[in-house]
């Protein structure tokens, strides 16, 4: 018999994070890379987390004669809905044994919470938005997942699937090797391109100021809002949501690998590179960095050298400048200057062409792929 219990106590939200561990933890699905339990602890955090001043959510258990087998998350994004003018909400953070009595029973109660707020659909999964970690991995599962993107085991999709929802978009991963055969290939009319930017004087890149840090987070907040509006399921964050996200992403990342694109002194877009620790992760275990996971992560960081493009905005008006040719040469410069091998560039809608084509052109492999759902709220 399936019980479905509304996450109220501390009790229980320690359950609900400590429930990949439960799934995943006997070895049974290598690439799964344990979380940090902080870092989900604080997307979670209805109080102190500042996408919550714009959302609401309500956790849930699934139990199956008193064992906990799954759980899921609804969530009302006010913030979106106000933006695209629809009553659309949301599941995330969803994780099952391969029970589909217990996963529809999750998806019910997601459901019901948000019919309650006279949501019209459920879509994602999203943790919490597409600001976050979003997306099913519908292929690449043999892949070790790189940081902040999400794995599952392959049964989720039939879980999902045979709970009534159907495919709304999906979301793409390319491999940016720099070494070996399938190593990307700048070409010499993006070299001869980028030249002529930087010896022009008007064009130049920068490292993003760690001692003015708050001032370049207000510029880059500035370029991600208009470079990301156009695009499907986009939400504009707040400056404090940005800011939020932006303080995590200081302590992770290396500075080399976090700069911004001028044109005439006017920050025209940035890049962020964030190393991938995923592999640290797996060494940590348990996901507490206290008290010997922080010396594990910190012993890592030297040795990383590989990583994630998680950020690559542009101004709109900057576009015609062929700037994701320059975007593609420096950070190939950079890369091999600091001896990366490989890097993930993620997520790209699959119908963006502004971003799919470049990739193809410089030699990038999809070889990982996400899907976000829809289902009618009834």
């Amino acid at each position: 018999m399936i019980r479905i219990v509304p996450v109220q106590s501390g009790g229980d939200l320690r359950r609900f994070v400590d429930l990949p561990w439960r799934l995943f933890g006997d070895g049974r699905f290598p690439q799964w890379v344990p979380p940090l339990r902080l870092a989900v602890k604080d997307v979670l955090d209805a109080k102190k987390n500042p996408f919550y001043k714009s959302a609401s959510r309500q956790l849930f258990l699934a139990y199956r004669d008193g064992r906990l087998v799954g759980r899921i998350a609804a969530v009302e994004n006010r913030a979106h809905n106000d933006f695209h003018k629809d009553r659309v909400g949301f599941f995330g953070f969803f994780e099952c044994e391969d029970d589909q009595e217990a996963a529809n029973a999750l998806f019910a109660a997601a459901a019901d919470w948000l019919r309650a707020r006279h949501m019209d659909v459920v879509r994602g999964p999203m943790n919490p938005s597409t600001n976050q970690e979003c997306g099913l991995l519908v292929d690449g599962f043999e892949q070790h997942p790189v940081i902040m993107t999400t794995w599952n085991p392959p049964y989720y999709q039939r879980l999902i699937e045979a709970a009534g929802f159907t495919k709304a978009k999906d979301l793409l991963a390319f491999n940016l090797a720099m070494t070996g055969p399938d190593a990307i290939h700048i070409s010499e009319r993006y070299a001869q391109h980028a030249a002529r930017a930087v010896a022009s004087g008007g064009f130049t890149f920068r490292d993003l100021s760690m001692k003015d840090f708050k001032a370049e987070v207000d510029r880059c907040w500035e370029i991600y809002n208009a470079a990301w509006e156009p695009n499907w399921g986009f939400v504009p964050m707040t400056r404090e949501q940005f800011q939020h996200e932006a303080e995590l992403l200081k302590h992770i990342a290396f500075p080399q690998f976090m700069f911004m694109a001028e044109v005439n002194g006017v920050p025209a877009g940035f890049m962020v590179l964030v190393p991938d620790y995923h592999h640290a992760f797996k060494r940590i275990g348990n996901g507490r960095l206290l008290p010997f996971g922080i010396f594990k992560l910190l012993a890592a960081k030297k040795h990383i050298r590989t990583g994630r493009i998680m950020i690559l905005g542009v101004k709109p008006e900057y576009r015609s400048r062929s700037i994701f040719a320059l975007f593609a040469h420096e950070l190939y410069r950079r890369g091999a200057a600091f001896g990366i091998t490989s890097g993930e560039a993620s997520w790209i809608l699959e119908d963006n062409p502004a971003m799919v084509r470049p990739m193809h052109s410089i030699g990038g492999t999809v070889y990982r792929k996400w899907r976000i759902y829809d289902r009618p709220v009834t």
